[in-house]
């Protein structure tokens, strides 16, 4: 995945395009960069700002986009009128996603847009977004209006989506009860996420979520699970900041494997299908991915924890770590000794019509009988799993989509659907609820 990032030059790498490179590099995404200024400023204070020219700007775009094959730009820092209009001309007929976030002044105190070019802003770049993230000073400034209320929240987002931008995050809001939490307006409905606030200055958490959010959406994500995803992952960069200069700290990515990343983006589509609660069994689900060629479940990205049902909702009860998961990992293990190709897993409450809808839509469904299973193994925890699944393909010369059992006593049924990939598995489930 090729993510660019358009906008100032920091360099203390606690902001601006550098931060963008680390965080996209951190999420296994090329980064591609064009700068609009050159900013003099340390963790301490703000010095000089230097825009470049229209036409190294233009240049720098041209050249970029066509080589690379661009899945996703970040728009920062613009500075002045003039980079405004370049930009606005050479990305105004693209069709890729853009997020879009308003850069006004510097944690450190400098003024990163010049007063005289905010209308052109208004006029030129909000349009271009997909999304845009200002936070509660930036929606401020540029909706003028004072939040202070759920209701001046919600009319400072309108009027923002009203020049233009399709989609509006405001981030930041802080609420009584000590949370942090994110509004966000789309084009039909609107929603909050919350999430505990975290009493540490920094520089960088705002680049850190508007870049993740970037490469979640541009993974094809919907916004809700990405502001998700960016929340937790700015909130944890803000944990790992460091003072490695005299001033405030800088915040700290840590590299996620495709593995993580694809495996949480897949878990984060899963909770939000439509009545997917319904198919939680009473031990609930995990979820898991396997490294290739997995010699046990320490290689099998799996939920410590589970995925719960809540009500008429699911949600994550733990978090993701290699050998989170025993009994879905150890059939993804079985299946792939025998068909490498097969690596993630996950396991659903069973029924017949499940059983029969997966048919309907072309799965390869295999089974076991556990009041088969040999005395010795029901007695040795774990030893299941394995025979059963085992026993499910060792006639099977295609790798099986689903294997299921109707239980034995004490043991409950079970359906594990299998796949290439995670998102490989969220196609098989979505075609269950169309």
């Amino acid at each position: 995945m090729n993510l660019l990032s358009i906008g100032g030059s920091d360099p203390s790498s606690g902001a601006g395009i550098q931060s963008d490179v680390k965080t996209f590099d951190s999420l296994n995404a090329h980064g591609l960069t064009v700068i609009t200024a050159i900013t003099g400023q340390n963790t301490s204070s703000f010095g000089m700002i230097e825009p470049v020219s229209q036409k190294i700007l233009k240049n720098q775009i041209n050249l970029v986009m066509s080589d690379f094959k661009i899945d996703g730009i970040k728009i920062g820092m613009v500075y002045n009128s003039e980079i405004i209009k370049a930009i606005y001309r050479e990305l105004k007929n693209t069709k890729i996603t853009i997020v879009v976030d308003p850069i006004i002044k510097s944690t450190t105190g400098g003024l990163l847009i010049e007063k005289n070019a905010i209308n052109d802003f208004k006029k030129l770049i909000i349009p271009l977004a997909t999304v845009i993230t200002p936070n509660k000073f930036e929606a401020e400034f540029l909706s003028k209006i004072k939040i202070n209320s759920v209701k001046s929240l919600e009319k400072a987002a309108q009027k923002i989506q009203k020049m233009g931008a399709k989609k509006v995050v405001i981030t930041g809001i802080e609420t009584k009860n000590g949370q942090i939490s994110d509004f966000i307006l789309e084009e039909e409905n609107q929603y909050t996420i919350s999430g505990r606030k975290i009493l540490k200055t920094n520089h960088g958490s705002g680049c850190n979520y508007s870049a993740s959010l970037l490469f979640s959406l541009a993974t094809g994500n919907k916004l809700k699970d990405a502001v998700k995803f960016s929340k937790q992952f700015t909130v944890n960069s803000i944990k790992n900041s460091k003072n490695l200069g005299r001033g405030i700290s800088i915040t700290q990515v840590q590299r996620k494997d495709n593995i993580f990343v694809e495996l949480s983006n897949a878990i984060n589509e899963f909770i939000e299908i439509k009545n997917i609660y319904e198919n939680i069994p009473e031990c609930q689900t995990n979820f898991v991915f396997s490294k290739n060629n997995p010699k046990s479940i320490k290689d099998i990205l799996g939920v410590a924890g589970r995925i719960v049902k809540t009500g008429n909702k699911v949600t994550l009860a733990g978090s993701l770590s290699y050998g989170g998961s025993k009994h879905v990992a150890t059939a993804v293990i079985t299946v792939n000794k025998k068909f490498p190709e097969i690596r993630s897993g996950i396991n659903f409450k069973y029924n017949k019509k499940t059983i029969s809808n997966l048919k309907k839509i072309g799965c390869i469904i295999s089974s076991y009988d556990r009041n088969t299973e040999p005395k010795g193994l029901k007695n040795t925890e774990g030893s299941s799993v394995g025979w059963g699944v085992k026993y499910a393909i060792k006639n099977l010369e295609e790798p099986p989509d689903v294997i299921y059992h109707e239980g034995d006593f004490g043991k409950e049924a079970m359906i594990i659907i299998f796949g290439n990939t995670p998102t490989n598995i969220i196609e098989k489930i979505s075609k269950l609820h169309i």
